[in-house]
């Protein structure tokens, strides 16, 4: 496992990226009789959920329960994680009875990681191959037909079917299929969220913040983390991401913890916007021990200055690994650096002060990364553009678009994505692009299994489960692990019918491929899930 071989290897499914989705469609594959080459670029395989993301988004919301929608191999996992904290027997019976108990669903990292590792040791037809994908021309073509991809270290891999189950797309766009990045405008299909934003409500500044270093004063330059980039024209589509951020865990445990730091280069003046909001009345949240083993999920959005790095990460779609790396240095220096703000720095309420100083890093989580996260969340990036497209439309209840007859699983949860951009606004601070919650009537609705193939002419044998046909609005409804469990699952039975069938995956036929999803657990059905309930409206 993980070794170079100078002979191309050769697989049914070759599967590049070390996600979820990676998880999910390595096993139902090897469950179907195929053999798998995993291709991952990370040293870790199972994506945000083994990097701090443990307060899941099932069931963790008043106006509805999603926890309808998990099926399948994202439930075995859940089952799996359960039986590890010996309450397997809890998530049973909610599941049996319909019980709404989002503590059932949270775990640790170590805990994730280390199911997830057993898992796919169980199938000796999957084989995982540590490595990258060579910058330039990596992948082999016969037409429309892949046949291959080229490593970093020179190996070969030559595959039936491939899957990108990357977060952002990297074999999407090494194969020239057909990706955008961004915020489409709002007249590009007609949607009332797309775009830049007349006004974002949620996190936003209620105080007017002076965002130059000299207050007043335009010419002594802005404070970090403020851009000089105009506000622009609403609805005007851009080339910004949702804001990423570390999922970090702390603890504290005291014989588990490793009190705070600064990092090595920690610049105190990084934070003077947080100090001139802590002075104008601004609130600090305080972090909340919402996992197993007293332990906190930072999600970034807590508060209008939390861990999201607005801005910081819009060259990591399509940036170069060196790109990235410099990204994934800077977040980790800022965001380090911030928590020591909160536990030291005097401007910051003393209340606050403390509940962030008794925390520390926990001693079992990341111990070859200095015990923090070795990967961002990375909530938006590369998104295929096929011949049918998610959009707001899809989620939308009072004026969407029909359900449509072809589902691989159930999207459940709002069209949420981060803010985009901190920028100067009416010569203030302001945090532009954050959607959830502010009036949009969504619903539930079926993952077209033709928002997981490309278009017939630039890949016959190709799926993005990770990066389906979608707006940035229609992502942001998409973009759970859960769901990427279920997606990725779904697109392994439709490899399993296109090569029974010798069919393009364009062909795969939905009266073959139903049946087999919904053996496999997979909800299909969206009339069976429920519906989100309004506060406004009960």
């Amino acid at each position: 496992m993980g070794s170079i071989n100078p002979t191309p290897q050769i697989f049914d499914i070759v599967i590049y990226g070390g996600t979820s989705a990676t998880v999910a469609a390595a096993i139902q594959s090897a469950r179907n009789g195929l053999t798998v080459g995993v291709v991952s670029p990370d040293s870790h395989i199972g994506g945000i959920q083994i990097e701090g993301l443990g307060f899941t988004d099932i069931d963790n919301h008043v106006e509805f329960q999603n926890s309808t929608t998990v099926g399948g191999l994202a439930l075995e996992l859940h089952q799996r994680i359960s039986a590890v904290y010996g309450r397997k027997d809890r998530l049973d019976e909610v599941m049996r009875k319909g019980i709404k108990d989002p503590e059932v669903w949270r775990f640790e990292s170590r805990v994730a990681e280390k199911v997830i590792r057993e898992w796919l040791a169980e199938f000796p037809s999957i084989t995982i191959i540590y490595g990258e994908l060579v910058e330039g021309r990596s992948v082999g073509k016969d037409g429309n037909h892949i046949t291959s991809i080229i490593l970093e270290s020179g190996e070969t891999i030559l595959g039936k079917v491939f899957m990108d189950c990357t977060y952002e797309g990297d074999l999407l766009a090494a194969a020239g299929i057909s990706t955008v990045v961004g915020r489409e405008s709002n007249s590009k299909y007609g949607e009332s969220l797309a775009g830049i934003r007349e006004q974002t409500p949620y996190r936003q500044f209620t105080t007017p913040i002076d965002p130059y270093v000299v207050p007043g004063d335009p010419s002594s330059g802005l404070l970090y983390g403020v851009s000089d980039e105009p506000f622009g024209n609403p609805g005007d589509g851009d080339s910004h991401l949702a804001a990423f951020s570390f999922r970090v865990p702390l603890t504290d445990v005291p014989s588990n913890k490793i009190p705070l730091s600064p990092p090595e280069d920690y610049r105190s003046s990084d934070y003077d916007l947080h100090r001139r909001f802590a002075l104008a009345g601004g609130e600090f949240y305080v972090p909340k021990l919402r996992l197993p083993s007293r332990k906190t999920d930072l999600i970034g959005s807590e508060a209008t200055l939390a861990t999201d790095l607005l801005g910081m990460n819009d060259r990591w779609a399509t940036g170069s690994r060196r790109v990235r790396r410099e990204i994934l240095k800077e977040a980790t220096r800022f965001t380090k650096g911030l928590l020591w703000f909160w536990a030291t720095d005097p401007c910051v309420p003393e209340e606050v002060r403390n509940a962030w100083s008794a925390l520390g890093y926990p001693k079992d989580e990341f111990p070859d990364n200095d015990h923090f996260p070795r990967q961002l969340y990375v909530r938006d990036a590369r998104r295929m553009v096929s011949d049918y497209v998610i959009t707001e439309h899809t989620a939308s209840r009072d004026s969407g678009e029909a359900q449509v007859e072809d589902p691989i699983a159930v999207a459940f949860w709002p069209t949420d994505f981060h803010a985009a951009r901190r920028i100067v606004r009416d010569g203030a601070v302001h945090n532009e692009g954050f959607v959830f919650k502010d009036g949009h009537r969504w619903r539930p609705f079926g993952v077209a299994y033709r928002a997981v193939v490309p278009k017939r002419e630039e890949a016959t044998n190709l799926f993005a489960p990770t990066c389906p046909s979608s707006t940035h609005v229609g992502y942001g409804a998409v973009r759970l692990e859960h769901q990427f469990y279920s997606i990725a699952q779904a697109c392994a039975f439709a490899a399993q019918v296109a090569l029974e069938k010798n069919v393009a995956v364009q062909d795969v036929p939905y009266e073959d491929l139903k049946p087999k999803l919904v053996k496999g657990g997979i909800v299909v059905d969206v009339n069976a899930v429920g519906v989100p309930v309004f506060p406004d409206e009960e």
